[in-house]
C-alpha cells in the first residue's frame, strides 16, 4: 500500500494576515468547511492508502493534531521537526522511519496547503505513476498549464514512458525550469512538453534514500542521526534536536530530483493549485455576477472583481475594482490584486519593526483550547478563554500580574493553591501573584469565562508550569 506522507511545514507568508507564523495557511479554511490540511487528508484513499505520516513544525503541533482528531482522522504518526529544513531532510525522516519499521512503502508526498479540485484526476494520476515508482523511478507529478504562469517551476518532458501494455504513462525529465518571465512562461505553454512543477512526489523510500545518499550524504547523515534517538510525547514523535538542525536547508528539487538520472514525470490535470497568493484564491473560489469574491459578511454596491475576506465585522465595499480586502480581528489588508505576490515584501518590511501581527493572530490556540484578545492597555489585559470538555490548563504561577477569572457558560473547576472548588456560570474568582492555580473544564460542553489580567508586565512569558497535560515547559508558549 501507498504510504502518503503530508508536510505540514510551511508559513504561507503570501496570504497575510489570514496565514501567520503559528497559524499558518494549512490550517485556514479558505472557503471550505474543512482546512486545507484536513481536505488534504480526506482526499486520500483509504483503501489503497495507509494511515498518512505528518511531518510537523513542533510549534504547530497541537494545531496539527486537533485539526487531524476533529475529523477522526487516525493517523500513522506526527513527526515533529524542531526547526524547518526544508522539503529534502522532512521528506528524509519519513523515508527512515518506514524503513526502519521494516518495510519499503511507496511514498506519495504531498503538501498540506494545495487545493485539488478534482479529486478523481488526482487519485487517476497517482495509480497512474504507481508502476513507475515500482520499478524504481522517482516520480514527481506535473500540472498541465492553462496559462503562462511565471510564479511556478516548470519541468520539461523527456522520452514517454510506457507501461507492460505498452500505454504512455509519463514522461522521463529533460529539466527542471526555475521560474521564468512571462514571455518564457508563454514559450512553454505554446511548446507543449513543459508542465508546472506541483512539489508532489511517488516513489519508494530506499529508492529516494539511495539518492539522497548519492547526491547529499550530508542532510541523509544528519536525518539519519536525527531519527537514531527517538522518543514519544503525547501524539507525537520527538527527533534528536541537534542532529536534525545540523541538516542543511534544502528543497527535495535541489538535492535530488535536478540531479537523478531516475526522475519521471507524470501528467496531472486535476484543478491544482499551491493558493500562493490572494489572486490565486481568487482564481479557485466561486464568484458573483460581477465577479467578487466574498467570504464573511461582505455588502457591495458598484464593485467588480475584488477578493473581500473579513472575519468578525461587516465590510462594505462601494464603486471599486481588482482589490484585495482581507478585515481580521486585528488587522486591515487593502492591497491591489495586481500587488498579491508581492505581500510577502509587506510582511518583511513588518517583520523589521517586529510586529507581533506577524507572528500570532488575536485569537490564539492552545491544546486545552483557545482564547481571545479582547482588549489590553499598559498595565491590564481581558481574555475571552475557551476551555474544552476534560482539558486543563498547566499548574502555574505568575511573578508579575494577578488575574480575574468570569465564568460565562459551562464548569470550571478551579485550584487556588490548596483551595479547590467548582465554579458555574456568573460566578468569579481572583488569583493573585505568585499563587500557583490551575484551571479546568470537567463538564460535557466547552467552558467560557473572561479572564481580567492586571500588573506590571503582562507577556505570556511570565508563567511557571508545575504540572502539564502536554509536556510543556516554562519557555515553551504552544
Amino acid at each position: 500500500m501507498i504510504l502518503p506522507v503530508i508536510l505540514c511545514g510551511g508559513s504561507g507568508t503570501r496570504l497575510w494576515p489570514l496565514s501567520r507564523e503559528r497559524y499558518p495557511k494549512q490550517f485556514l479554511q479558505l472557503g471550505s468547511s474543512h482546512s486545507l490540511l484536513q481536505d488534504t487528508l480526506l482526499r486520500l484513499e483509504p483503501d489503497s492508502h495507509q494511515p498518512a505520516l505528518l511531518i510537523c513544525n513542533e510549534e504547530h503541533r497541537f494545531i496539527c493534531a486537533e485539526q487531524v482528531r476533529a475529523i477522526g482522522y487516525q493517523p500513522g504518526g506526527i513527526i515533529l521537526e524542531p526547526k524547518g529544513r526544508n522539503t529534502a531532510p522532512a521528506i528524509a525522516l519519513a523515508a527512515l522511519k518506514a524503513r526502519s519499521q521494516g518495510d519499503d512503502p511507496v511514498l506519495l508526498v504531498l503538501a498540506s496547503d494545495h487545493y485539488i479540485g478534482d479529486v478523481t484526476a488526482f487519485r487517476r494520476s497517482i495509480n497512474q505513476g504507481l508502476a513507475l515508482a515500482h520499478s524504481g523511478k522517482l516520480v514527481t507529478f506535473g500540472i498541465t498549464p492553462d496559462s503562462p504562469h511565471s510564479g511556478y517551476g516548470y519541468i520539461q518532458c523527456g522520452s514517454p514512458l510506457k507501461n507492460d501494455n505498452g500505454q504512455v504513462i509519463g514522461a522521463g525529465v529533460a529539466a527542471f525550469v526555475e521560474k521564468p518571465d512571462t514571455p518564457t512562461a508563454q514559450r512553454y505553454l505554446d511548446n507543449g512538453n513543459y508542465l508546472w512543477n506541483s512539489g508532489m512526489f511517488l516513489f519508494k523510500a530506499s529508492d529516494y534514500l539511495a539518492e539522497l545518499a548519492l547526491y547529499r550524504p550530508d542532510i541523509l547523515q544528519a536525518c539519519e542521526q536525527a531519527m537514531a534517538q527517538l522518543h514519544s510525547d503525547l501524539d507525537f514523535t520527538r527527533i534528536n534536536r541537534d542532529a536534525f538542525l545540523a541538516s542543511p536547508a534544502e528543497s527535495i528539487d535541489y538535492a535530488v530530483m535536478e540531479h537523478t538520472e531516475r526522475a519521471a514525470v507524470v501528467p496531472m490535470n486535476a484543478s491544482w493549485n499551491d493558493i500562493g497568493s490572494f489572486e490565486a484564491l481568487w482564481q479557485i473560489l466561486p464568484k458573483d455576477t460581477d465577479r467578487n469574491v466574498h467570504l464573511g459578511d461582505v455588502t457591495a454596491l458598484d464593485s467588480q472583481d475584488n477578493l473581500v475576506i473579513t472575519q468578525d465585522r461587516l465590510v462594505a465595499t462601494l464603486g471599486v475594482q481588482d482589490l484585495v480586502v482581507v478585515d481580521t480581528k486585528d488587522t486591515l489588508l487593502v492591497a491591489h490584486r495586481s500587488q498579491s505576490q508581492a505581500i510577502k515584501s509587506l510582511v518583511d518590511e513588518l517583520k523589521s519593526r517586529n510586529a507581533a501581527q506577524v507572528t500570532e493572530h488575536r485569537e490564539v490556540y492552545r491544546p486545552w483550547g483557545k482564547y481571545d484578545i479582547v482588549d489590553r492597555d499598559e498595565r491590564f489585559l481581558v481574555k475571552r478563554i475557551t476551555v474544552r470538555p476534560g482539558h486543563s490548563l498547566s499548574r502555574q504561577l505568575h511573578y508579575h500580574r494577578a488575574e480575574h477569572w468570569v465564568v460565562v457558560s459551562g464548569t470550571a473547576a478551579i485550584e487556588i493553591g490548596e483551595e479547590r472548588r467548582l465554579l458555574s456560570e456568573d460566578q468569579s474568582v481572583f488569583i493573585p501573584a505568585t499563587v500557583v492555580h490551575r484551571l479546568s473544564n470537567p463538564g460535557k460542553v466547552d467552558l467560557q469565562l473572561i479572564e481580567v489580567q492586571s500588573g506590571s508586565y503582562l507577556e505570556e512569558d511570565d508563567i511557571v508550569r508545575f504540572e502539564d497535560d502536554y509536556t510543556r515547559g516554562n519557555q515553551d508558549v504552544s
